[in-house]
């Protein structure tokens, strides 16, 4: 897609999104006076924060003044885009991981090789989500995923050892025990956005199944757990309509024994009044699912003046060091994208064992090369489980209708 085509890349964006926010804008300046444009995507952090504090550091430390604004989600990439055509794109800019691919294909971003960005230590599964076509297009500031939430008086009731939870057969047992008890099973989100798929795919992918083939006997698999835990009664017909928040209320209403959930939900997994516990979620066939990635990529837009690039590198540098990182991971509630301020956050903080865990075993949305593809996929796939999980559709009708979409 060259520049002149960027139109057709702001309609793939917003269903990529999980969770957003509001923010104003600003424009790149010129390199004659210094001044650095850097965009990300957290509104929610003013100039007294410990970011935007990290990101003035940066800019001083080489040698320029940085400008910053806060976006939100939706209405940064579209600005992104914009700017591109009109030759006024950030110096720096920080996207959701699933839009790196459309802004590479639309020609807005350079390559980590181009900006001579040190990649080496991040986890290959993670930088993967910002690679196209044997290229990679920036470097993860962290990650989120999903796991396993579990309340501990639940199973207490039902005799349940969580430890023993490995794979499906031991959590639909699980739950079959906590149904005899009286109490609920589990809650997700299974909501017709990307929400739903975002919590479908550890499931997917944890049957073995590809996105590029939706109706596999895998797919199909993971779509059938799904019918049997509503039809069984161990979930609530409401995940049809939850989202991540309104599923994670469900779970801190005290009754259910498992939610489906991610690292955000960690500060108020301690107000929910009850003993909890985290497990990933399980693979078929045991160990632990690839869940997908959530988190933003440092990137540099493409500059007509080549000569602000250094600075933008030394920048960038700064962002993703490991000392640095480590503070930004823990104002994020991220997990770190290397394995060494991993092992400093786990150290700093027992409970991130488990989501460290979760993340080493994670993918993006848009790895495999799926690129762009990707939300032309996803689509046909939260419709599969809506309505199999509705009952209009039996799960093998619903993927092979999905994948018949997805290959249009």
């Amino acid at each position: 897609m060259n520049l002149r085509g960027l139109g057709a890349a702001l309609a793939v964006t917003a269903c990529l999104l999980t969770a957003c926010s509001s923010g104003d804008g600003g424009d790149a300046t010129s390199a004659k006076d210094a001044t650095y444009a850097v965009w990300d995507p957290y509104p929610q952090f003013d100039d007294s924060s410990d970011w935007v504090k990290l990101l003035t550091r940066c800019g001083t430390d080489a040698g320029v003044t940085v400008k910053r604004t806060g976006y939100d989600t939706t209405d940064l990439t579209n600005k992104a885009l914009l700017a591109a055509q009109q030759d006024n794109s950030p110096d720096v800019l920080i996207v959701d991981n699933p839009v790196v691919s459309t802004l590479a294909e639309a020609g807005v971003l350079t390559t980590t090789d181009e900006m001579k960005t040190d990649t080496a230590a991040v986890s290959p599964n993670l930088l993967a989500a910002g690679q196209q076509g044997g290229k990679t297009y920036g470097i993860p500031i962290g990650a989120n995923t999903l796991a396993l939430y579990y309340n501990k008086k639940v199973l207490d009731a039902a005799k349940v050892d969580p430890a023993t939870i490995k794979d499906w057969a031991s959590l639909t047992a699980a739950l079959g025990k906590v149904k005899a008890a009286g109490k609920k099973g589990i809650t997700f989100s299974a909501i017709g956005t990307e929400e739903g798929s975002f919590q479908f795919l550890p499931w997917f992918w944890g049957s073995g199944a590809n996105l590029k083939q939706l109706d596999s006997a895998q797919g199909v698999a993971a779509l059938t757990l799904w019918s049997d835990w509503l039809k069984n009664g161990y979930a609530p017909n409401s995940v049809l309509n939850n989202t991540q928040t309104t599923s994670w209320q469900e779970f801190a209403a005290g009754d259910f024994a498992f939610g489906e959930n991610g690292t955000w939900q960690l500060a108020n997994a301690k107000k929910t009044g009850f003993e909890y516990g985290i497990i990933p979620v399980p693979s078929q066939a045991g160990g632990t699912a690839p869940a997908p990635t959530g988190g933003e990529f440092v990137t540099a837009p493409v500059q007509s003046d080549t000569g602000k690039y250094a600075a933008t590198q030394k920048i960038i540098a700064c962002l993703t060091s490991a000392d640095n990182a480590l503070t930004t991971d823990t104002t994020l509630s991220y997990v770190a994208a290397t394995d060494a301020v991993q092992q400093k956050q786990v150290a700093a903080n027992p409970e991130l064992k488990v989501w460290v865990e979760a993340v080493r075993a994670a993918k993006g949305r848009t790895s495999d090369d799926l690129g762009t593809r990707y939300p032309k996929i996803s689509q046909p796939m939260w419709g599969a489980f809506q309505a199999a999980l509705s009952g209009s559709k039996n799960p093998q009708q619903a993927m092979t209708d999905a994948q018949a979409a997805a290959g249009k």
